[in-house]
């Protein structure tokens, strides 16, 4: 009886590792699946604001929406709640992720980060100099548009092509646009913020202090930190930059590895072995069966770390829910209110679609052409030149993070249109131009076999 005790510890504990792993891949699953879904959501606000319920369209998101207690009363459009409330949980599990690889993923080392940081680079330097060559003299704030890979638009084409596409693809774009949202995190918090307003910086900090805190005490609750988010969100708002920036920096600061070691499982493990036994002899106790279950759910609060657990639990409510909304709120372009009569506009539209299609690709596969070559960093096995060549096309997927950038950029009705058309066209051929690659180069072949 005595040798069979360690296999239920060591199968507890490699349980909770496993749901580790599996919530690796549900992230992945879940962003494949969502940009199906994003596209809809995108269609569906096309078609609304161009049939003649457009007016319900332009409405609904400039419904007034208060919130407040008492004196404390603010109001906003419904357009604001979207963009600049839910938008934040949406950076908070961009911020997860980005903690996530940079602790134990694609991001954790140099060696490991080199390829995809050096193609990211390309993949902002050559869009953002294709924009300026067309718009320098007349919009140049706009440089930024086309610099952003969509995550979640780019894995869904690559999911479409099925187990034809090579494994190594699938991280190397991913972790591409990971580091990609990390540039445009970057250039909208020191780019696109404006008139600071100090007093919100103090706000700010006594936010991170009060997070740094309640990690201190121990709490991992996520509720206990909603209070100081809320707190961090406001901070930036009043210091003058983007509120949603606060998702991020709370992302990057929760914690990565986990409250427990194994041992806590294998002592759960040892304690059902026991209550087991007892219930065979006297019969189960409905006590003992609950606290049992309670133990269970505690080990694996403990062994699962935060970092997981907090993106598992919101990443679906973006992907499904906050993601589509916000296409829903932004992707709605009157076309008949398009204009390319003049010079300006017509350069507009051209530098972001010429960003996205040529720059990205462009930018991608030059930077990392020339670091290959010199020995900087190497093209992994399973992925290849043709693997590489496809990842640099679907680059060219902006969407959300392109059409969050121009809703900064162009204060302008007309222009913001016209951006956001832009920015719509482009992904929309870069996904095409994708699926049709990836069919041609990888046609016959099975990944993983």
């Amino acid at each position: 009886m005595s040798s069979s005790s360690p296999r239920p510890s060591w199968g507890a504990a490699s349980h909770l590792t496993e749901r580790v792993v599996q919530t690796l891949e549900r992230f992945l699953h879940i962003e494949a699946v969502s940009g199906g879904v994003l596209i809809a959501a995108a269609a569906v606000a096309l078609l609304w604001a161009n049939s003649p319920w457009s007016h319900a369209y332009d409405a609904l998101w400039h419904l007034p929406v208060s919130v407040g207690v008492g004196a404390f009363t603010t109001t906003q459009t419904l357009h604001f709640v979207v963009n600049d409330c839910l938008m934040t949980i949406f950076f908070l599990v961009a911020g997860l992720e980005i903690r996530r690889e940079l602790h134990e993923g694609a991001l954790a080392d140099l060696r490991s980060a080199a390829l995809p940081l050096v193609a990211a680079i390309g993949g902002v330097i050559a869009p953002a100099l294709i924009y300026l060559a067309f718009n320098a003299s007349t919009e140049p704030q706009g440089w930024a548009v086309p610099i952003a890979t969509d995550i979640a638009f780019a894995l869904g084409v690559l999911a479409l092509l099925g187990r034809s596409i090579p494994g190594g693809i699938r991280v190397l774009l991913l972790a591409l646009a990971i580091i990609d949202d990390i540039l445009a995190v970057l250039v909208i918090a020191f780019v696109y913020s404006h008139d600071l307003q100090w007093s919100g910086a103090w706000i700010a900090l006594a936010a991170v202090a009060l997070v740094l805190l309640l990690q201190r005490l121990g709490i991992r609750s996520a509720v206990a930190y909603v209070g100081p988010g809320a707190l961090l969100w406001f901070g930036l708002w009043q210091l003058g930059v983007h509120p949603t920036l606060a998702g991020v920096i709370l992302g990057l600061m929760t914690p990565a590895l986990p409250l427990a070691d194994r041992s806590v499982a294998e002592t759960v493990s040892a304690s059902l072995a026991d209550t087991a036994k007892r219930a065979r002899v006297h019969g189960p106790a409905h006590r003992e069966i609950v606290d049992s279950v309670g133990s269970i759910q505690s080990a694996q609060l403990a062994l699962v770390p935060p970092v997981v657990s907090v993106q598992s639990a919101l990443h679906g409510w973006v992907a499904y829910g906050i993601m589509p909304l916000f296409a829903l709120a932004n992707a709605g372009v009157a076309i008949g209110g398009l204009s390319l009569a003049s010079t300006q506009e017509t350069a507009l539209v051209v530098g972001v679609a010429l960003g996205l299609l040529v720059g990205k690709p462009l930018g991608i596969l030059t930077l990392s052409w020339l670091t290959i070559r010199i020995g900087l960093c190497t093209l992994p096995n399973d992925v290849g030149w043709r693997g590489l060549f496809l990842i640099a096309v679907l680059g060219g997927i902006g969407f959300t993070m392109s059409i969050f950038i121009a809703a900064l950029a162009f204060t302008d009705a007309a222009l913001l249109a016209n951006a956001k058309f832009a920015v719509l066209i482009a992904s929309a051929l870069a996904a095409v131009i994708g699926l049709g690659l990836g069919k041609l180069l990888f046609r016959g072949s099975v990944a993983d076999r």
